[in-house]
């Protein structure tokens, strides 16, 4: 008898085993627009989002974490050791590209997609403008595509009058020469992507300061409102100027926040279809260009519906499995040479 209730037990654990291995393996909520690059064929994982700010979204801790908290202890970039094999075909496409610390001397291309890209000929913008400060300088992100460069110098005015503020704070944009990065995001490759704080510049901060000031987080605990404390009508300002320019395409932010201009937009909406809820997001704008004319090797997105998107499409970004998530079954999925451009290759080893 005590033998039958011992093998009884073992099955007992071995199908509570397999029904735990299955659950871990289901597929993450598959938000109505999914922008992120698709997995290879041998991979099984799911798909990794372009937009998110985390190692795998949708994040697994609080919904409304901080994206842009403080993460590095120094104030300029850092070099990396070098690689002991870098040809191997199996190193990460983030770790060759993070080690190349100045642009390659190319013409101005984008190659690629805003997920699965890299840029030549990229530009710097200054950390220091008349109304935009760059924040955390250690990471080398501020370069961009010539288009966005100029985007950003005729946006940040614009969008500082608009908010009733004496500047705009900055966050990433692209590594020198695109690809994938470190840490942060899984898109911003391809020098068209730029982030945008919701918290205003004041006062001037040190290259210390860029580092560990915070961006406040305008979603409420729960992620269903935005925080009354902190919101503004100048955030909405910041959002809507953005959309307004021609040269973008889309804008994601935390769907709460997507929810707030809904409902506070009044009769001028024909900028709202711009603006696209995503997971995180609720403590700036990731403002993407499109593809600029003269860049065949672009490769774009489709651009956004044409409707608001303030209706029951909203709907799914305030259910249990998005603002509670469950834990991804395995590690995310790193891209390599092989998952990107050829011609990224020659973008990577030029002078």
């Amino acid at each position: 008898m005590k033998d039958l209730r011992l093998i009884r037990c073992l099955l007992m654990a071995v199908a509570l085993a397999s029904c735990g291995h299955a659950v871990a393996q289901q597929s993450r909520p598959t938000p109505p627009e999914n922008v992120g690059p698709p997995a290879p064929p041998e991979d099984t994982s799911p798909p990794v989002p372009a937009e998110d700010k985390g190692a795998e979204p949708p994040p697994i801790s609080s919904p409304t974490a901080p994206s842009t908290a403080p993460e590095v202890k120094h104030v300029a970039p850092a070099a990396l050791p070098p690689l002991l094999n870098p040809n191997d075909p199996k190193v990460a496409a983030r770790e060759l590209f993070a080690r190349k610390v100045e642009p390659a001397h190319l013409s101005p291309r984008v190659i690629g997609g805003y997920a699965d890209g890299c840029l030549a000929g990229a530009v710097a913008l200054p950390i220091d403008g008349p109304t935009w400060q760059v924040m955390r300088l250690s990471r080398n992100r501020n370069w961009g595509h010539p288009s966005l460069i100029r985007f950003l110098e005729r946006y940040a005015p614009k969008a500082a009058q608009a908010a009733h503020w004496p500047g705009v704070l900055i966050g990433d944009l692209s590594q020198p020469r695109g690809g994938p990065a470190l840490s942060g995001h899984a898109s911003h490759q391809v020098g068209l992507d730029v982030d945008v704080w919701l918290t205003p510049m004041k006062d001037y901060l040190s290259r210390e300061e860029r580092e560990t000031f915070w961006a406040a987080n305008f979603v409420a605990s729960d992620g269903k409102e935005v925080d009354r404390k902190l919101w503004t009508a100048g955030q909405a300002a910041l959002i809507r100027q953005a959309a307004l320019d021609p040269d973008v395409e889309r804008i994601f932010i935390n769907a709460a926040i997507k929810k707030e201009l809904c409902q506070k937009a009044g009769s001028d909406r024909s900028w709202l279809h711009k603006v696209r809820p995503w997971y995180r997001h609720q403590d700036h704008l990731h403002i993407r260009l499109r593809c600029p004319p003269g860049n065949p090797e672009c490769k774009p997105q489709p651009s956004p519906p044409s409707e608001e998107g303030c209706g029951k499409e909203l709907d799914f970004w305030f259910t249990e499995s998005v603002l509670h998530p469950k834990p991804p079954s395995g590690p995310a999925r790193q891209l390599t040479m092989a998952n990107l451009p050829a011609e990224c290759r020659k973008v990577l080893n030029a002078q």
